[in-house]
């Protein structure tokens, strides 16, 4: 079943992780603690005073920003939005493939080749590939695996760019803060789907800091990230679920149109966690590329970073 969730700025700002944005901004993770310091003089204050005397100006200038960037998240919240488009699937893993079926749509299927790690840190530690977290086809009984994309307003990360109200300051504050609505919109919308829409974890009572912090059951590895590293996948993602439908246009590279978007995968299980692939040989480059239907090249391409 697919579904399309429209939110309000307000409605997602909760869930956006700070230490992310002030690390877009060049700050240690520490200061992104002034997000859960109350308002007032008093308390922030306090705050300043916890830190060193070195780095109390450093300090002040996050407290700054902080504020700045609520202040714009009022303004954004009149004018724009988030989206976000998911589909919940009967699904299979065939090996290092998964296998994908439409409810909505008789016969239609999807194969996703994915990759397995081909060394770990650990001598004892086993090669692991995301669809070892899904029911394998033998065991002949379906499973679950959801399939997402998130984005914003297209101008909203263009906003003091150019023209008469062109401010780069403005602009740099409203490029990090679409980006990071747009994994809070992931967030909030996989908070709905663990409790509600999937429901296999109706009765979860986590905080949002718990969240930001992924102490809920499964995982959700987007494309791009270790565990999920050829951003081509993109293309098969998208006309699988649609990304067109919520405004989002892939680059010749997969690359995401607007930038501030996320898509990737949802998976259940609950020994299922994050993990980075690593370099490949050219043995599995190679039984990828066959595995994509795609030449080795073009997979060569897409996965330097892995070879």
């Amino acid at each position: 079943m697919t579904h399309t969730l429209t939110y309000r700025i307000h409605e997602v700002a909760p869930y956006i992780n700070w230490i992310y944005f002030f690390h877009a901004w060049g700050f240690p993770p520490r200061f992104a603690a002034i997000s859960r310091i109350h308002g007032c003089d008093a308390c922030r204050a306090g705050w300043l005073a916890e830190f060193p005397e070195e780095e109390r100006a450093r300090a002040a200038e996050a407290m700054q920003l902080f504020k700045d960037a609520n202040r714009m998240l009022a303004q954004l919240d009149g004018d724009f939005h988030t989206h976000v488009r998911f589909g919940l699937y009967p699904a299979c893993s065939d090996g290092d493939d998964l296998l994908l079926t439409d409810p909505e749509q008789e016969g239609r299927t999807l194969r996703l080749a994915l990759l397995r790690q081909q060394h770990t840190t650990k001598p004892d530690e086993p090669y692991l590939c995301l669809s070892d977290f899904v029911r394998p086809l033998s065991q002949g009984i379906s499973d679950t695996v959801g399939v997402f994309a998130a984005t914003v307003d297209a101008d909203m990360e263009h906003l003091y760019e150019t023209g008469a109200y062109a401010d780069d300051f403005k602009h740099l504050l409203a490029q990090t803060l679409s980006d990071r609505l747009a994994e809070a919109s992931t967030e909030k919308m996989h908070q709905e789907v663990r409790t509600t829409y999937w429901g296999y974890a109706k009765d979860e009572q986590w905080s949002i800091e718990d969240l930001l912090v992924e102490k809920f059951a499964g995982i959700r590895p987007a494309v791009g990230y270790p565990s999920l590293p050829d951003q081509s996948v993109n293309f098969v993602l998208s006309e699988w679920l649609g990304f067109p439908e919520i405004g989002i246009r892939l680059t010749e590279n997969g690359a995401m149109v607007p930038h501030a978007s996320v898509s990737g995968l949802m998976l259940s299980h609950p020994s299922a966690r994050y993990f980075a692939v690593g370099k490949i040989g050219e043995d599995q480059l190679e039984d990828y590329a066959r595995r994509r239907g795609l030449p080795v090249e073009t997979m060569r391409k897409f996965l330097a970073a892995n070879l």
